[in-house]
């Protein structure tokens, strides 16, 4: 009875029950669909929401763009880090395959959750961010190592703007705690290149821009210029592959 139900469910193209977190899959092609974790889930906070709405705005006129999000790499992405950057024994396709983004394995609403907008004149890019409760360190506030990794995700995409890169030097000033569960913004902008590296800044802002919760700054570290390496984060500088400058 169940497989004749399933039968039915394919010829009126209705897609499958899926876990949280699971992609589409269509029965008429056996096309995969990742879902964008960049789109607003229960768990998103009235603050968050309406932040999301107001840059969704923005990008009516072009000026601004969602940028979508996985937990996995495209296959483009991975063929680029595979060539350049990754020693081959350490590329098992099986591995591979099941690897996830940090910033989004966790379950929604307990984790990461943001969304990225990207101003391709300013060179500028926006992170809304809002801690999720398994991201706690000391008591009520968001573990520092989290921020960190949040201020990674956006300066990294950041760069990604102008070429495929990685992080060399990542330096960070913690000004005030963030509360846990409360919803800040990251906001990267390229300042300036020179030949390979790039200089981006990142500061992270309350709601209203009247708290400064986080700065980060980087130094140059020619020990890691052996591989095309950029260096992030306010007054840091960084580097992509030759062809790409």
């Amino acid at each position: 009875m169940l497989r004749s139900c399933a039968t039915r469910l394919r010829a009126l193209g209705v897609p499958p029950a899926r876990r949280p977190g699971a992609v589409w899959r269509l029965f008429s092609s056996e096309k995969i669909i990742p879902k964008d974790y960049g789109l607003p889930n229960p768990s998103w906070s009235k603050d968050l929401r309406l932040l999301f709405d107001q840059f969704m705005k923005k990008c009516e006129d072009g000026s601004w763009k969602r940028l979508p999000s996985y937990r996995q790499s495209s296959t483009q992405t991975l063929k680029n880090f595979q060539t350049r950057f990754v020693d081959p024994r350490f590329m098992n396709e099986e591995q591979m395959s099941k690897a996830q983004q940090f910033s989004r394995s966790l379950e929604e609403g307990l984790g990461f959750e943001y969304a990225l907008f990207y101003n391709k004149v300013e060179k500028r890019m926006v992170c809304l961010f809002q801690g999720g409760l398994h991201l706690q360190g000391v008591p009520g506030f968001v573990h520092g190592g989290a921020i960190a990794t949040i201020i990674d995700v956006t300066t990294g995409t950041c760069a990604f703007a102008e070429g495929v890169a990685m992080t060399a030097n990542l330096n960070i000033n913690y000004k005030k705690p963030i509360p846990l569960g409360s919803v800040v913004v990251v906001t990267s902008q390229l300042s300036k290149t020179e030949g390979r590296k790039l200089f981006i800044s990142c500061t992270v802002q309350s709601v209203d821009e009247k708290t400064l919760y986080t700065q980060a700054t980087a130094k140059e570290n020619p020990e890691l210029l052996t591989l095309p390496l950029y260096f992030r984060s306010s007054e840091c500088g960084l580097n992509h592959p030759p062809h790409l400058t």
